[in-house]
């Protein structure tokens, strides 16, 4: 066996090292190009898929026009990811849609309206709007009185979910019996029948959707559809729930009253309840009294054992809401 002389050895050493360096200058060099091209990122935003045609009412609106897949695009993309207020819409929805739906249907109006209310008030009873409408389908005070609702000082039943949502429907079923399309319904809703009337003349437009309308309005069918894509599959959208983080629906006593009620405080103390649960049962009281003016109305007391969360919600309206 031939031994290497120290020359030999300081050469293998030398020209080792020069490899190394040679490799670790390549393996840098990629990893920067690779950082530079796919930077670390805390997370994916990601433009919501738009569909070449979504359902209303029973028929499908084609969204291949560009100002319509636009549309539906900003609403998609802004549901999305403004993620606090849509998954409280979900969460919302799990009480107040059992409300609703049944209501919708009774009228013969189809049950897509319910998302009229989302977008309308956010499913917040008490709502109010700058233009002075109230209530959860956010109507003015004229028109709830036009079509059957008692506005007092101290009674508003616009803030009534049930009471409100039947006067909606007799809102909707006459603009349908003007129009015969549900989408220009919806439209109307926002817009008012007549400025949605003298805008179809004066364009000589067959839809709604192909009017040049205030912001507000020409958003507003596009954001029923898109709230409507999200509810139908929240999981897909990102939001992740499981029953228990479902807003439950709470079971309630009901007491009717002719009479005058003086302090409504000390009535919901007779009744075991806070004055303030009597005001969130009941967003139709106006004041810290009750005048019935002769009409007979019903208090909705809530039971004390629906009133918290140790026994976690298990009600799930609808499961496409939550994950399994």
């Amino acid at each position: 066996m031939k031994l290497l002389n120290s020359h030999s050895i300081a050469g293998f050493v030398a020209g080792g090292a020069i490899c190394l360096t040679a490799c670790f200058s390549i393996g840098t060099d990629d990893a920067e190009r690779v950082k530079k091209q796919r930077p670390v990122v805390p997370s994916a935003t990601v433009s919501p898929e738009v569909p070449a045609a979504l359902p209303f009412c029973g028929k499908e609106i084609d969204l291949t026009r560009y100002d319509r897949h636009e549309g539906v695009d900003r609403e998609l993309s802004s549901f999305t990811y403004f993620h606090s207020t849509t998954m409280l819409l979900i969460k919302r929805a799990n009480r107040y849609f059992p409300i609703i739906e049944p209501i919708l249907k009774a009228n013969h109006v189809p049950d897509d309206f319910k998302y009229l209310a989302v977008i309308e008030s956010s499913l917040n009873p008490r709502a109010t709007s700058p233009a002075r409408a109230v209530g959860m389908w956010q109507l003015l005070e004229g028109t709830a009185r036009e079509y059957g609702l008692t506005v007092t000082p101290t009674v508003d039943e616009r803030c009534d979910v049930a009471k409100a949502t039947e006067a909606a429907c007799r809102y909707l079923k006459a603009a349908y019996e003007k129009y015969g399309d549900w989408a220009t319904v919806a439209a109307a809703y926002n817009g008012g029948m007549g400025r949605i009337s003298g805008e179809l003349s004066k364009q000589g437009a067959d839809s709604s959707l192909d009017l040049w309308l205030v912001e507000e309005t020409s958003r507003y069918v596009y954001r029923i559809l898109a709230i409507k894509e999200i509810f139908k599959c929240p999981y897909k959208y990102g939001f992740v729930m499981r029953a228990k983080d479902l807003y439950k629906p709470i079971a309630c006593d009901t007491v009717r009253v002719s009479k005058d009620i003086a302090d409504l405080a000390a009535f919901a103390r007779e009744k075991g309840v806070t004055y303030a649960d009597l005001k969130r049962f009941n967003p139709w009281l106006r004041a810290r009294k009750l005048q019935t003016a002769g009409k007979t109305y019903t208090l909705q007391i809530p039971q004390l054992s629906e009133m918290d969360y140790r026994t976690p919600n298990t009600y799930v309206h609808d499961p496409a809401w939550v994950v399994k």
